[in-house]
């Protein structure tokens, strides 16, 4: 006859063995349960997302990165060369061949856009933004930008991880990890795409951080939808609640056995705030609330604005709910079915007809996003970014085309403690190099954690040996676009 009470059947793996080992009975899983908060910051993934304070007071509490996917040019959008107009069809001029910096046989392509000065600063912007002209006296634009990296993916990985390494951690992650989330109950990083840009979800990744600071990944094509985020129609909140008290005492008593194990405490934690967003996620997403006119301002109900105005609207909800880094990698139709329509910013054959295309899907959002966050008084404390993985060359690609050109490109940037109105850096009057105040990926990471009260010399993780930073090992703060 069996007898359960033996050493032979308590050795056996079943349920009652198994709820003796773990939590001794169900008296101890309901006192776990009472004591769950003191439980989950012995076991420690909760303090992997618990706000941390910054190193001295930032300026900025979050960060909105409007990503141009493929590569906007730079004499076509904010970077205005009246020389390029003048000298259209004729050879452009190369560098000293001894530096070896550029040679080019190609001839220079004049911008086919009309150019207007706007605001008090005069700032130059093409035809293609007749929306975002209008906010120029709150931009920073930096007009010497450069990167290393000559291809797409490469290059958006060397702008938001700050190398072109592979396994870096990239720019949000990095803040994530710094400040923690200052809402619990969502993630303190969300990615929002349609087709993946090149690069893939390296541009994004969380490296070798632990996986908390993964970017939380949206896709436009799916309407935003969080997979797997609704708990089953046949549990109720009370099961679900004990399963995870179950699950995380389980976790912790086997981490706690084997040293600490970062993805371990990292699942844990991914458990416990997916559980916390059933109820703050969707009401983030769920746009009805909004009024007629706000959608209106985004441009909702358009064919050719829905997507990226839809974005852009939930990136202000969400960073208004205290989410830390948003960002949102555009193209155009961006929600598409990979068509011809779904492009990026590429335009090698038809500098025009792509820009053009590009330009009227995310010129009103964007605009929007700025006049909206102004408007509730979170432009002063929002930083937001608008740039490509690089730029495109001013001499021609075919006969209407630009390639790639990582030797000078604009982003620009508002809020969040930027000094608006300001041009910063230049490139030569072909628009070809930066030669005035060059400014590094590194230099605008540096630049950004500033703002955001990090200093990025100080914020770093060892990993095989050594200690990393997004900086790599350099950078410098822009001090000269920022506010006083």
């Amino acid at each position: 006859m069996f007898n359960a009470n033996t050493p032979e059947a308590l050795s056996l793996p079943n349920r009652r063995n198994f709820l003796r080992q773990v939590g001794h009975g169900f008296g101890s899983i309901a006192l776990a349960s009472l004591l769950q908060e003191k439980t989950r910051a012995s076991v420690g993934p909760s303090t992997l997302l618990d706000a941390r304070p910054p190193h001295f007071p930032g300026r900025a509490k979050s960060v909105i990165w409007l990503f141009m996917t493929g590569a906007p040019s730079q004499v076509d959008t904010f970077d205005y060369k009246p020389v390029l107009q003048a000298r259209s069809g004729e050879p452009l001029p190369g560098s000293d061949p001894k530096t070896g910096f550029f040679q080019t046989s190609g001839k220079c392509l004049k911008s086919p856009f009309d150019w207007k000065q706007y605001g008090q600063s005069g700032s130059w912007v093409s035809s293609l933004f007749p929306n975002l002209s209008q906010h120029v006296d709150d931009m920073a634009f930096i007009h010497s930008m450069y990167l290393r990296a000559n291809n797409h993916a490469p290059a958006s990985i060397e702008l938001m991880c700050g190398s072109t390494v592979p396994g870096r951690p990239a720019a949000g992650a990095w803040v994530t990890y710094g400040l923690g989330a200052e809402n619990q109950n969502l993630p303190s990083y969300v990615v929002m795409h349609g087709r993946k840009p090149r690069g893939d979800e390296q541009i994004w990744s969380a490296g070798f951080l632990p996986k908390t600071f993964q970017a939380l990944a949206l896709d436009a094509r799916r309407k935003e939808a969080i997979d797997d985020i609704l708990r089953a129609k046949d549990e109720s909140e009370a099961q679900q609640r004990s399963t995870l008290d179950l699950l995380r005492d389980v976790n912790g008593e086997h981490a706690s056995k084997r040293g600490a194990q970062a993805d371990l405490m990292a699942r844990i934690s991914s458990f416990e705030l997916a559980y916390r967003m059933q109820t703050a996620a969707p009401e983030a997403m769920e746009l009805a609330g909004e009024t007629d006119a706000t959608k209106n301002l985004y441009g909702l109900g358009h064919k050719e604005t829905e997507t990226f105005g839809r974005q852009c609207l939930i990136a202000r909800r969400l960073v208004e709910r205290g989410v830390r880094f948003v960002q949102i990698f555009a193209g155009k139709g961006a929600a598409g079915d990979g068509s011809v329509d779904d492009v990026p910013w590429d335009g090698h054959s038809d500098i025009e007809k792509n820009h053009r295309s590009c330009a009227a899907a995310t010129d009103m959002p964007a605009a929007a996003l700025i006049a909206d966050l102004k408007a509730r008084g979170m432009l002063q404390d929002t930083l937001v970014i608008w740039g490509g993985e690089f730029g495109r060359t001013s001499d021609s690609q075919g006969s209407l085309g630009r390639d790639h050109n990582p030797h000078a490109f604009t982003i620009w940037m508002a809020g969040g403690g930027i000094k608006g109105g300001v041009h910063y850096g230049s490139s030569d009057e072909f628009g070809y190099k930066a030669v005035e105040n060059k400014v590094h990926v590194n230099d605008l990471h540096a630049t950004i954690l500033h703002l955001l009260g990090l200093d990025h010399e100080k914020l770093t993780y060892r990993f095989s040996g050594r200690d990393f930073r997004l900086t790599d090992v350099a950078g410098h703060v822009l001090h000269d676009i920022l506010e006083g």
